[in-house]
């Protein structure tokens, strides 16, 4: 019931614009830059959502504590205004932030969370197949756009040969980031290369790029010292690279998502 509640109001907290980004500019600029998101799910174990599937509804107002692990911007965010309405309803929500995206999915597999909230069911499934780990999808919250950034380049015109782009090295943002520079006409892909691509991949690099394979939560601080970065939209949004001027600035540079890149609440299977 815990997970089923927190969806509830989390999605409410989005309904009512509690996170309402860049507003009008936002979409003005998503125009030009041919923009797709990433729906992020609450994370859960399977048996977490087994057991609530099959308790009655009339529990959620019983109330309690719900521990879930999220990344900083904007899932810790969103969840301070869900915390708001939750408490009204009876329940308490502590929020754990967390840096990286390994720690959010090891304290929820060993019961430490109920749940986490910053991942994309593409990464979860990734996760659970690498580490022999067993969260499922709690229920999908958000997008958020996934894109290329300017580091010491201003525009993908001034590309030069030779010249640096750091990139996360998790698998499926890798690929993601591999194919948003595919679609920008930096990279060519093998053909079939797919959401498990990897620079070995790569059949044609006519500016003979290098790509730099970086934990998503740095790809952004080496910005002052590569060309371009590409990175998630949260990673993104803390370093100040979505704001609404900053968006407006990167017209013609696309991004790139599909609806099971929405950003999902996950929890463990059958606890």
């Amino acid at each position: 019931m815990k997970k089923k509640v927190l969806s509830t109001i989390l999605a409410g907290v989005l309904a009512l614009s509690a996170f309402a980004g860049c507003g009008s500019s936002t979409e003005e600029s998503t125009d030009t830059s041919a923009a797709t998101k990433e729906e992020t799910p609450v994370a859960a174990t399977e048996e977490a959502v087994s057991a609530e599937n099959t308790e009655s509804t009339d529990t959620a107002a019983e109330g309690g504590t719900i521990k879930v692990a999220a990344s900083a911007t904007p899932h810790a965010e969103i969840l301070e205004e869900a915390k708001k309405i939750l408490a009204d309803e009876g329940w308490n929500l502590e929020i754990k932030i967390f840096d990286d995206y390994v720690m959010p999915n090891e304290v929820v597999e060993s019961g430490e969370f109920d749940a986490n909230y910053f991942q994309h069911i593409p990464y979860l499934e990734s996760f659970n197949e690498e580490k022999g780990t067993h969260l499922v999808n709690a229920g999908g919250i958000h997008y958020e756009p996934f894109g290329i950034y300017p580091g010491t380049k201003s525009d993908l015109s001034e590309l030069a040969d030779g010249d640096t782009i750091a990139v996360p090295n998790d698998t499926t943002n890798e690929a993601r980031a591999l194919l948003l520079l595919q679609d920008n006409g930096i990279i060519t892909l093998k053909e079939g290369a797919g959401l498990e691509a990897t620079v070995n991949d790569i059949a044609e690099n006519p500016h003979n790029v290098k790509i730099e394979e970086l934990a998503a939560e740095q790809v952004a601080r080496v910005a002052p010292e590569v060309a371009f970065v590409v990175l998630n939209g949260n990673y993104a949004l803390q370093a100040g690279l979505l704001r609404c001027k900053r968006c407006i600035g990167l017209r013609g540079i696309r991004f790139r998502g599909s609806e099971d890149l929405r950003e999902h609440h996950c929890s463990k299977r059958g606890t």
